[in-house]
């Protein structure tokens, strides 16, 4: 189910997403002060290209204060308007019933847009 999800969603814009967010990557680590936050956006990438076989968990090695810090400015440099446009595809998949797998996908993505640091992607 995965496997046909993940299709899905790639054909079905998925793959313009994470194409996105390369560039945005791109873009960050132009500059040397935006690399920490181009990487954030290639872990973006990663969870937005394949998503149904993904999920975001604590890092256990985190660097606490640093991370912290780090999430506050990405939150206003580009994690607010990233998860409204995810907040605003998940509600709109959620309108019909059978959307609601993607606007599941569209929330988590969401949440790690809010705050990508100290987060790992994970397989299941």
């Amino acid at each position: 189910m995965r496997t046909l999800g993940n299709v899905i969603w790639i054909v079905f814009g998925g793959i313009f997403i994470a194409i996105e967010y390369v560039i945005a990557s791109i873009g960050l680590m132009i500059t040397i002060i935006g690399i920490p936050f181009g990487l954030q956006s290639l872990k973006l990438a990663e969870m937005a290209l394949l998503p149904f076989d993904k999920k975001a968990v604590s890092n256990q090695t985190t660097s606490g204060c640093l991370a912290l810090i780090m999430n506050i400015i990405w939150f206003f440099i580009g994690g607010l308007p990233i998860a409204l446009t995810h907040l605003f595809f998940g509600v709109l998949f959620y309108i019909t019933i059978i959307g609601i797998p993607f606007g599941n996908q569209h929330f988590k993505l969401m949440k790690l847009a809010f705050v990508p640091f100290g987060k790992v992607i994970v397989s299941r």
